[in-house]
């Protein structure tokens, strides 16, 4: 081997083998971050560490309160920065059913508390996030829900299951028997971000759901943009012939309150409706005269 060669095959030698160890130790780096993850993950679940949070959703016609959407967020940490890195670690974990199990024990635990403290109506409705695969799974079939309301004398007409496009169902028609099953109970049914994609699109006309929660983007400064206006007005009248009710998400700003209402869209949710707090509020709209 001449001096050029081996010159040649050390470098791509040295080159290859600091690659690999690079790519060992990312890798080890990774491991060890979800092993913490995980752990931490135990640990808010062992030591109920989530913040409960209530944001009131608004009849955008009269101003009355429709009911409450619980939001459940995890301590700020070097493990979990925000809420969204959180979730997105549980769905690649095992745990999403334990989890949703735990979370949906504690927010009814604490609805009925809040309910108790704030003297607020017994029928008051709560809407409850939940993932299309935990209805579906035998154990959650089994009454447990029905069980635990009844633990804290609450209804399942006070509870909404607010199902998300982001995760998919992928049969239809099989699920619309298991929403049909809970439907029979008392309880109501939601479809999260409609307006985001072709999933939710589809998930509405397929599941036909109660409730159609329009996604933030869509609503956000919807009085100055004609292309969001027209799938606004779209949905609207699907919902009107379909005997569903629609609410608008993620209002921020005064003039899109005036358009929705104006549009006929019958409820609300967003930060210029109400802010999520860890006590019921219940603020009713009112609105400027002439509007």
């Amino acid at each position: 081997m001449n001096d050029m060669k081996r010159t040649t095959f050390l470098y791509t030698y040295k080159n290859e083998l600091y690659n690999s160890l690079r790519y060992v130790h990312k890798s080890l780096q990774q491991s060890i971050l979800s092993y913490r993850q995980f752990t931490g993950l135990q640990k808010i679940m062992r030591d109920r560490m989530l913040t409960t949070y209530f944001q009131p959703i608004l009849n955008l016609q009269n101003g009355r309160c429709l009911g409450y959407e619980i939001l459940n967020r995890p301590p700020i940490s070097n493990l979990f920065p925000n809420a969204e890195a959180f979730y997105q670690f549980i769905g690649h974990t095992d745990q999403v059913f334990a989890f949703e199990r735990f979370c949906r024990e504690i927010s009814i635990e604490r609805f009925r508390a809040s309910l108790t403290t704030e003297r607020y109506p017994e029928n008051t409705v709560v809407f409850l996030n939940i993932h299309p695969q935990v209805l579906a799974d035998s154990t959650y079939r089994s009454g447990e829900t029905i069980s635990l309301l009844n633990s804290y004398g609450l209804s399942p007409e006070q509870v909404v299951f607010e199902l998300t496009e982001k995760q998919a169902v992928h049969d239809y028609v099989e699920f619309e028997r298991i929403l049909s099953n809970y439907r029979s109970q008392g309880f109501r049914i939601a479809i999260d971000d409609a307006g985001s994609g072709y999933s939710s699109l589809k998930a509405i006309v397929s599941l036909k759901p109660d409730f159609i929660k329009l996604d933030r983007a869509l609503i956000s400064r919807v009085d100055t943009h004609p292309d969001q206006q027209h799938i606004v007005r779209i949905l609207k009248q699907f919902a009107v012939d379909s005997g569903t009710s629609i609410i608008a998400e993620g209002i921020e700003r005064y003039e899109e309150i005036q358009f929705l209402r104006r549009e006929g869209i019958e409820y609300g949710q967003g930060y210029a409706l109400g802010r999520p707090d860890t006590v019921l509020k219940q603020s009713p709209l009112s609105f400027p005269k002439g509007n």
